[in-house]
């Protein structure tokens, strides 16, 4: 091994070590639905229920999970538009989603937000 190349491996190794805290601390942060795992929760929505309804079955899974926050019905969907296509998620309309042959719905209860307040109804079955 050159001078060189050790040089560059310990200045690699050193930015790995510094940048693992930070790494860690963002793994921690990343919020999902309940009872999704691999579904984000958008920045502003928080649980709404304690835990999700989720029955595994031979034909597939199925899961609800209520999130609610102070964020417009626009944004929510803008935001799952652009998420889910990046995890394989193929949009089907403006609030349903398919993949691997399950089915995610966003749907809003009761409409239009009340006092600020959007909820919105996460379900995900088998296709």
């Amino acid at each position: 091994m050159t001078a060189h190349s050790a040089l560059a491996r310990a200045a690699l190794t050193a930015a790995l070590l510094l940048a693992a805290p930070a790494l860690a601390a963002a793994a921690e942060s990343a919020s999902f639905v309940s009872g999704m795992g691999d579904v984000p929760a958008m920045p502003g929505l928080t649980s709404a229920e304690n835990g999700a309804l989720v029955f595994d079955k031979p034909g597939g899974r199925i899961v609800e999970s209520v999130m609610q926050g102070t964020v417009e019905r626009k944004a929510v969907l803008g935001f799952y538009a652009q998420t889910m296509p990046q995890l394989g998620w193929k949009p089907v309309g403006s609030s349903r989603f398919v993949r691997d042959g399950e089915e995610l719905r966003l749907e809003f209860p009761g409409g239009e937000a009340k006092a600020g307040l959007t909820t919105v109804r996460f379900v995900l079955k088998p296709k």
